[in-house]
């Protein structure tokens, strides 16, 4: 059957489908010998050799859904040019190619998705969407009612505000206090980059939820599979099902 050539690479868990856009425009891709650049092109996964960067694509692989607890000191790369510890070296028994749904920094910590579902993976980054991701921050000072209401509210970065962001109080001491922030987004070092704004560098950063999972008592550099529920949990997003059509299989 054929099928437009992003769907198949994220359904082959190649890349996500606006990766996927990207490789097709930069000619990584050819079908039966021919190079593509044009999207929109369709091809047959079962009849056509489709070649990414002289790999060719094999016959779609079962998908794969993980939960990591990413410690500090790892980027969240596959590859890592600088030579620096990567989320790969925690996932080495997986075998499957699975990639990171968004990031966490190299000094932050916590919950990380990883997936080859490309569909799922576009779904659960892109903000409108709305999927919440929860973090503890811990920040220099106390932050005053008027900061708060600022990251609350939103504020500008790179020229756009942020969305509007839920935040509580955890705790306090006379040096620094514990946040719980949860935002819809996931700009470049957003949360790091909205306390600095008003006043608050962040110390550190661990994200406790995403979406509807939760952390839990995973320990650190520790990944577990996720069971059916927690994985339609996940894909129960408003206004995806175009996207999103095919059957899920328990891991």
């Amino acid at each position: 059957m054929e099928e437009r050539l992003q769907k198949i690479l994220a359904k082959a868990g190649i890349s996500s489908r606006r990766t996927a856009e990207h490789l097709i425009t930069k000619g990584h891709i050819s079908i039966n010998g021919k190079i593509i650049r044009t999207l929109g092109i369709k091809a047959d996964i079962e009849r056509d050799e489709i070649v990414v960067d002289g790999q060719p694509i094999k016959r779609y692989q079962p998908k794969i859904y993980l939960m990591l607890n990413k410690p500090q000191g790892f980027v969240t790369t596959l590859k890592d040019p600088k030579g620096r510890p990567t989320i790969s070296h925690l996932i080495k028994d997986i075998g499957v190619r699975v990639f990171p749904v968004g990031r966490l920094d190299y000094d932050a910590e916590g919950l990380l998705v990883l997936t080859n579902d490309g569909a799922l993976c576009y779904v659960l980054q892109h903000p409108k969407y709305k999927v919440l991701k929860t973090y503890h921050v811990k920040v220099k000072g106390i932050p005053s009612s008027f900061a708060i209401t600022k990251l609350k509210k939103g504020i500008p970065l790179d020229g756009r505000m942020t969305l509007p962001a839920k935040i509580k109080k955890i705790s306090e001491t006379k040096r620094n206090t514990w946040l719980e922030i949860a935002i819809t987004e996931g700009r470049r070092r957003q949360i790091k980059r909205m306390c600095q704004l008003v006043g608050y560098p962040v110390l550190r950063l661990k994200r406790m939820r995403f979406g509807s999972l939760r952390l839990g008592s995973l320990p650190p550099g520790a990944h577990r599979y996720l069971n059916s529920q927690e994985i339609q949990r996940l894909r129960a997003v408003e206004g995806h099902k175009h996207l999103l059509g095919m059957e899920i299989k328990s891991s």
